[in-house]
């Protein structure tokens, strides 16, 4: 083991609580110093919409910060680094961070790099672990001992403190082998141009009448009940939100397609709904069926999602076989380039709606195929 991974690993263990705004504002002026910053939350999502952070980790290598966000101040000095152009701020897997941060302090981090993505971009699963990236990387071993703590209730212990601190106190040493190893291999720009597009989704978020389209089984629906799924859904979104609940808290994924299958229009029809509880019925029964209603005697339709046809399903072999093929030569996950499902959608679609990750360094081995296909 290295020096540098020893100093890092010290540094978990003698991670520095900061639960003063006094206390974080001096740390901030070490972070602001810093050229990369590892930056990791922790947070509870059990019941409610949002997540609720319980714990902001930094470090810079060779100190660990663990500030407490349950006091509103201390907040206020993360946001600044967050948005300090001048100190690049690593994250693992950060897609729900970057939600917790747009919800609770309004900023997306800039510049951002996502070691998950690098370490993919370097033949390494997909969804590599931040544990398992650090045993591949630094061959160190992370517990996963607390994945399932309470966050919120004070005083947090000595366990929770370190399990907390060793999830961020490697990422700057493992940044500085990701970056060399990409850097050997011209892929530095690629991870960039990716991980931008995720701040970019993170900023935008998804759009409430889009939310539909993340319910499994809606390829079962033909035009009209299409439309009624997306008026459904887009108003459980919002319902969600206001009163902090999980989606499924208000009506599961299951009694909206059911709703949408069977174009339910009376109170009495709904009370034979599947997993529709009584007091959900009582509190949405009637904006639901007024939703439905109205849906249907407007006549609105989405376009369909039709199975490929046989010229289609022989297109996406073609495709999936030749985007296998430049995988293996590239040493990455051919998911990385391009997933079943996108393929399948921009078969379907016109150019102008496929995925901007296919007009990127992915363009010469996705997209020119596709575009032969669809000329």
């Amino acid at each position: 083991m290295t020096t540098v991974i020893e100093s890092a690993l010290g540094a978990a263990d003698a991670a520095l609580f900061l639960q003063s705004p006094a206390d974080v504002s001096r740390a901030a002026k070490a972070w602001r110093k810093a050229p990369v910053i590892g930056i990791d939350t922790e947070f509870v999502r059990e019941r409610t919409y949002r997540a609720d952070l319980g714990l902001v980790q930094l470090s810079d290598g060779h100190t660990v910060w663990l500030v407490d966000p349950l006091v509103d101040e201390n907040l206020t000095q993360v946001k600044a680094l967050l948005e300090d152009h001048s100190v690049i701020k690593l994250l693992h897997s950060p897609s729900e961070d970057l939600e917790v941060f747009r919800n609770d302090m309004d900023v997306i981090p800039r510049p951002m790099v996502d070691t998950q993505a690098a370490c993919a971009l370097l033949g390494q699963p997909l969804q590599l672990a931040y544990h398992a990236a650090a045993k591949w990387l630094l061959d160190v071993e992370v517990a996963k001992d607390q994945t399932r703590s309470n966050w919120l209730r004070r005083p947090l212990s000595r366990g929770q403190l370190r399990y907390a601190a060793l999830d961020v106190c490697l990422l700057p040493e493992m940044w500085r082998r990701l970056k060399h190893n990409l850097e050997q291999r011209g892929r530095l720009d690629w991870l960039h141009e990716d991980c931008e597009r995720q701040l970019r989704v993170a900023a935008d978020g998804v759009p409430d009448d889009q939310a539909w389209a993340r319910i499994r089984g809606v390829t079962r629906l033909d035009g009209s009940g299409l439309a009624v799924i997306r008026r459904l859904a887009a108003w459980r979104e919002n319902e969600a939100r206001m009163r902090n609940l999980p989606r499924g808290f208000v009506l599961p994924d299951a009694v909206l397609l059911q709703v949408a299958l069977g174009r339910i229009t009376s109170e009495a029809r709904l009370k034979e709904v599947d997993g529709l509880h009584r007091r959900m019925l009582e509190r949405y029964g009637s904006s639901v069926v007024a939703m439905v209603s109205e849906v249907i005697a407007s006549g609105e339709t989405i376009p369909e999602i039709r199975p490929l046809d046989s010229s289609a399903k022989q297109a996406l072999n073609k495709l999936r076989e030749s985007i296998k093929k430049q995988a293996s030569i590239l040493d990455i996950d051919p998911a990385l380039l391009a997933s079943r499902r996108e393929l399948e959608s921009a078969l379907r679609d016109s150019p102008e709606t496929w995925p901007d990750k296919f007009d990127g360094w992915r363009g010469r081995y996705v997209t020119e195929p596709l575009k032969e296909w669809a000329a």
